[in-house]
């Protein structure tokens, strides 16, 4: 198969490579004289037992050749990156599958944050272009792997995140591999990190400012739902990178047992983490927005916890019922992780208040401002405030009062 070593390796039978919709792809992208091979996180992936959510080819098809191949036999073809030689091809059935097929391809200039490339039939050329030798792996439809460099299964073994190459030369050609280095050492990597790696990430540290906040958002946040992502953290930290994302109230300790409980009840969630590892103060979130992009529901959502907080401790039955009643069931187990880390003795009750949090079925409030119009009362600030003193009457009282009892408090306003 053109310059690639033989297969030495193979893949277990994989329910995405046995898909009629993967089996047919492949089937129309190989041909006598161009072959199309799965490439980088599908085979590393199936190679450690881990689940493959994307599935990325590889080919000698130009990306216009592959197109009016795969259209020809009724896959729809979006042209997600044409100019660099990707395309993406969806299921014709479901379309609940999608493939992102790149013709291989060599780096004729770049400049830390795009590339311009030419167009190649030649497997270790491409490889020699990847980022780490473990993204370098490729496999057939008979699940057969090849290693075209001679590096990417020792590495995948040993577990060690390695440039292709020269590390500072692959880090030049785009600065967000340092960023990536960081990511993929916590969700692969084991033992100490690689030390050219870091030396030259620590080199060129300077350099990720002038990338965009949208692209250091998206490896941001796939850090942050790593098991460990402190560690990572510490580590980035430790070697410069994103220094002015680092902030003095950052409590590593703190921000570690939160996403241990986490871990521990299955409540991860990326928007409370961030929030925590921001040591839950605006400021903080302010200095971080110099890098990072925050979707409108996060930043609801750090405002909600903030108020959430300011209330009862999460220790007994009716602050539980109270916090879900005003701000959701996922709010409120968050809060009770941040609580379980300010506090681990909370630990023993932690179970009931998880269960109160899933199960209550929460009540509607049995008054409405229609109702204290008709009681007599007009129309402005004064309504809306006796409505909620009115509320807060019925959560006080573990939202048992029926709407008489309700009622009956409006004459005290």
């Amino acid at each position: 198969m053109s310059n690639l070593p033989p297969s030495i390796r193979s893949i277990h039978p994989q329910g995405w490579m046995q898909e009629e919709a993967t089996q047919s792809l492949m089937r129309v992208l190989n041909t006598e004289h161009n072959k199309t091979l799965f490439v980088g996180g599908c085979v590393r992936n199936a190679l450690l037992n881990l689940p493959v959510e994307d599935v990325d080819l590889a080919t000698q098809f130009t990306p216009q050749e592959a197109a009016k191949r795969l259209e020809a036999a009724g896959f729809r073809v979006i042209p997600t990156g044409i100019d660099h030689g990707t395309i993406t091809a969806l299921d014709p059935d479901s379309r609940a599958r999608h493939f992102e097929i790149t013709t291989l391809r060599r780096d004729v200039s770049t400049d830390g944050r795009r590339a311009t490339v030419a167009f190649s039939r030649d497997w270790t050329e491409d490889a020699a272009r990847r980022d780490f030798t473990m993204n370098t792996l490729l496999a057939d439809s008979e699940g057969r792997v090849y290693d075209p460099l001679g590096q990417g299964l020792e590495h995948l073994a040993a577990r060690r995140v390695v440039f292709v190459g020269e590390a500072a030369a692959r880090i030049d050609e785009d600065y967000l591999r340092i960023l990536r280095f960081f990511r993929f050492h916590a969700a692969y990597g084991s033992g100490d990190p690689d030390a050219y790696a870091l030396a030259a990430c620590k080199a060129a540290a300077d350099k990720i400012a002038g990338l965009s906040r949208e692209r250091i958002t998206q490896e941001i946040f796939k850090i942050l739902v790593v098991d460990n992502p402190v560690g990572i953290f510490e580590l980035m930290f430790s070697s410069n990178v994103l220094k002015d994302f680092y902030v003095s109230k950052h409590h590593n300790d703190f921000f570690r047992h939160f996403c241990t409980f986490q871990a521990r009840y299955g409540l991860i969630s990326l928007n409370s983490r961030l929030y925590v590892m921001l040591g839950m103060e605006q400021v903080c979130i302010k200095t971080a927005e110099k890098f990072l992009l925050f979707p409108k529901v996060f930043q609801r959502d750090f405002q909600a916890i903030s108020d959430c907080l300011a209330g009862d401790d999460l220790a007994q039955d009716l602050a539980v019922r109270a916090a879900v009643y005003r701000f959701g069931r996922t709010i409120t187990a968050q809060v009770l992780m941040i609580e379980l880390a300010q506090d681990r003795v909370m630990n023993g009750y932690a179970p009931k208040a998880l269960e109160i949090i899933q199960t209550w079925d929460i009540p509607d409030f049995p008054l409405s401002g229609d109702d204290l119009l008709k009681a007599g009362m007009k129309p402005g600030p004064e309504l809306g405030a006796a409505l909620e003193a009115i509320e807060n009457f019925w959560i006080a009282q573990d939202f048992k009062p029926d709407r008489t009892a309700c009622l009956a408090r409006v004459k005290d306003f």
